[in-house]
């Protein structure tokens, strides 16, 4: 991956590769750095919870051809 700042002087910009990376599909984002919303990111890092079912496990026992019984 390469990221890279940069500050356009005109409307076209251009820029090099790495060899192994011609060829193969590439995705371009461009935004503005002052854009970027704080608030999004760290929504994006939010802890996910499974609190909606609680089970007792203590003294439960796996057992795999129980499971892939059909």
């Amino acid at each position: 991956m390469i990221r890279t700042v940069l500050t356009p002087n005109d409307s076209i910009v251009s820029f090099s590769v790495p060899e192994n990376y011609v060829g193969r599909q590439l995705e371009i984002i461009a935004f503005v750095v002052d854009d970027v919303n704080d608030d999004i990111i760290y929504a994006t890092k939010e802890k996910k919870t499974f609190s909606a079912i609680k089970l007792k496990t203590k003294g439960f026992k796996f057992n795999r051809d129980e499971a892939n019984e059909r």
